[in-house]
């Protein structure tokens, strides 16, 4: 799910090459409601956004998020079906033979690390959690190749608990926005978690991060074609005229 992988080796360099936008000198009250007013544009620009990963239950999702790292959804998406059919659950997947998962997760990359890594969190969760994914977070991070991104990942997505994932799209797009100025995802959850109720915060970040798959990219943002250019400080980085932001629009592919 994660284009870049940070809070562990595998999880996303949250470093950005965008200088950050700061947050400018106003009320606290004003802030929230130009976020919340932008939120509402991207929602509606993004109706559909959801979690990419393609999972049935909470192991599956945490398995496919930690091998989301540094590749994209699209990617775990083509190997979890013959991982997943292989090794449906924890107890199977821990006691896989590791050089058959790795041949099976070779196309993602880093694939010794990754193999090592859910073959381990499926044994912790067989050694210490009867087989089943924890809800918490402060039980899920103590899982190999599980950090707070991954943790937030799996507890709002399979189990509606609210939370803030800040990959690398997020973070990019957030400090665009204005909505964060902080140099680490803890300091840009924090930041964007202040604006927002956390009931909405799952929703958030699904759309937040696909307007930055899909319009507001690290490279030429498709400017004239944002729904919160009106609203975004950080208008003109990239290409303002309609067309030539509309060609640079990244629709969503099957």
């Amino acid at each position: 799910m994660w284009v870049e992988g940070g809070v562990s080796h595998l999880e996303a360099d949250y470093s950005c090459s965008v200088s950050a936008v700061q947050i400018p000198d106003a009320a606290p009250a004003s802030l929230r409601r130009k976020a919340r007013a932008m939120y509402v544009e991207l929602a509606g620009c993004y109706p559909e956004a959801h979690c990419e990963l393609d999972f049935t239950g909470p192991f599956q999702l945490l398995v496919a998020t930690v091998l989301s790292a540094q590749t994209t959804d699209r990617r775990v998406n083509r190997v979890t079906p013959e991982l997943f059919g292989r090794w449906p659950d924890a107890p199977a997947l821990a006691g896989a033979p590791i050089i058959e998962v790795e041949q099976v997760i070779r196309p993602l990359g880093f694939y010794h690390t990754k193999a090592a890594s859910i073959v381990g969190l499926s044994a912790g969760l067989v050694e210490r959690f009867n087989g089943e994914v924890p809800t918490t977070l402060n039980d899920l991070v103590t899982l190999p190749g599980v950090g707070r991104k991954t943790a937030n990942v799996v507890l709002g997505n399979a189990f509606g608990v609210p939370g803030l994932t800040p990959d690398t799209h997020f973070i990019r797009v957030t400090r665009r926005m204005g909505w964060a100025s902080g140099s680490t995802p803890e300091r840009i959850e924090a930041q964007v978690g202040e604006l927002f109720d956390p009931s909405d915060w799952v929703m958030l970040s699904h759309v937040v991060i696909w307007h930055g798959r899909r319009r507001c990219h690290a490279r030429r943002p498709a400017c004239g074609v944002c729904p919160v250019a009106g609203m975004c400080p950080s208008f003109g980085e990239g290409p303002t005229d309609p067309e030539v932001a509309a060609g640079l629009v990244r629709e969503p592919r099957g």
